[in-house]
């Protein structure tokens, strides 16, 4: 039988209480990444792209500061290195295509 927590019990003062909400938790799926930045934020647009369809949708874009790109590059590449270790080496394409899409920005690509 689980006990509700108890109220009066400390609480981590670094915790931090996160809510995601039905919708947000059933995802979408994305299969390119256009990543745009300035001097003060990176611009992360996830589409999905479909074979035969002319038009290519974005179904996120996430501004984050360029600290938090670099941390998140960071905790990337920390995950591939544990799903490697568990499940082998993810294979990609050798030949990824260069998009001529400009967002204002220099231009990267994932």
């Amino acid at each position: 039988m689980n006990q509700p927590p108890d109220q009066n019990a400390p609480q981590d003062p670094n915790a931090i209480n996160i809510e995601l909400s039905e919708q947000i938790a059933e995802g979408e799926y994305a299969n390119l990444a256009m990543i745009a930045h300035s001097s003060g934020e990176f611009v992360i647009d996830f589409i999905r792209l479909m074979p035969g369809l002319p038009k290519a949708k974005v179904k996120a874009r996430i501004v984050i500061t360029p600290e938090h790109a670099k941390r998140l590059l960071a905790a990337l590449a920390d995950n591939v290195d544990r799903f490697e270790q568990t499940f082998g080496q993810i294979k990609t394409q050798p030949d990824m295509p260069n998009f001529p899409m400009n967002f204002g920005g220099t231009m990267g690509e994932a």
